[in-house]
């Protein structure tokens, strides 16, 4: 029997999960929630990507709990969520692709063997299976808000591990922002009032156009009100964990859905640009 040709085995199979998913997609909150870095998974078509067990369920394939937090707090505000549906080894959501790291070779210190020399076509087909499809779904998610009563507001769900090349990080939380501080100051103002909470603004990582896609593009660009929250993993890893903070965010930003200052769009982002979207809703 000749043996399969690699490009002959579908990027996706039919058992395979999908490149995103949506959940409560007809939730009335203003808030639009996005999990970039929301799974593990690897499609079958990649094997293994060369990695061991462990490194595949590491922080360098995924935000470990950031998915249950999402699914928790679209639930409590009533809310869209989309999550990505692979791993960000397989192609980095949160990234422009034009950027090394989208399909990174090395993340932190260990060798990605199979995102090493992959032809420009591999890329190009994984952004086409993996990339678009969540973005074009997002896109279209914000524009039909976009279009109704309230201004939405992006809020995107992340987590960080708590040392990063030997270095303990001391924050449980951080907000993030870039040029748009509205929503983050008044989250940061909530989260603040727990006394005993290390509540990071702009830390561990910072909001940039290299580090970035998903709040500079869907947000940004528009002026449409935004945060990106980053939950230390540690405290997230548990259902109890994820159900607390879960409760936590949500306690953070009601007020900030409800506050005045943040209900319509400011300048658009002068920086951000993306021809894909430039023309409305896309097909």
């Amino acid at each position: 029997m000749l043996p399969v040709r690699a490009d002959a085995v579908p990027w996706i199979a039919d058992d395979e999960p999908p490149a995103f998913a949506i959940v409560n997609p007809a939730g009335r909150s203003r808030a639009v929630l996005a999990c970039d870095h929301a799974s593990a998974s690897i499609p079958r078509r990649l094997g293994t990507l060369g990695l061991e067990p462990k490194d595949r369920l590491r922080h360098i394939a995924w935000d470990i709990g950031a998915a249950e937090v999402a699914r928790r707090l679209s639930s409590k505000l009533d809310a869209p969520l989309i999550l990505a549906g692979y791993s960000r080894l397989v192609v980095d959501c949160n990234r422009p692709l034009a950027v090394a790291d989208a399909i990174t070779e090395r993340s932190e210190d260990t060798d990605i063997p199979g995102n090493i020399g992959i032809r420009v076509e591999e890329r190009a087909a994984r952004a086409a299976t993996f990339y678009w499809p969540y973005h074009d779904s997002l896109h279209r998610l914000v524009e039909s808000r976009v279009r109704g009563s309230a201004v939405p507001v992006l809020v995107c769900v992340h987590s960080f591990t708590p040392v990063y090349r030997g270095v303990s990080r001391r924050w449980h939380v951080g907000v993030n922002y870039r040029i748009d501080a509205r929503v983050a100051a008044l989250a940061l103002a909530e989260l603040r009032r727990e006394a005993d909470l290390i509540v990071g603004e702009n830390e561990p990582y910072e909001v940039s156009l290299d580090g970035d896609y998903t709040a500079p593009v869907h947000a940004e660009r528009r002026g449409m009100p935004h945060v990106l929250f980053e939950i230390r993993q540690d405290l997230v890893a548990s259902e109890a964990g994820a159900e607390a903070w879960a409760e936590r965010l949500a306690t953070a930003l009601r007020p900030a859905l409800d506050h005045g200052g943040v209900d319509g769009f400011c300048a658009p982002a002068p920086d951000v640009r993306e021809p894909r979207y430039e023309h409305g809703d896309r097909t």
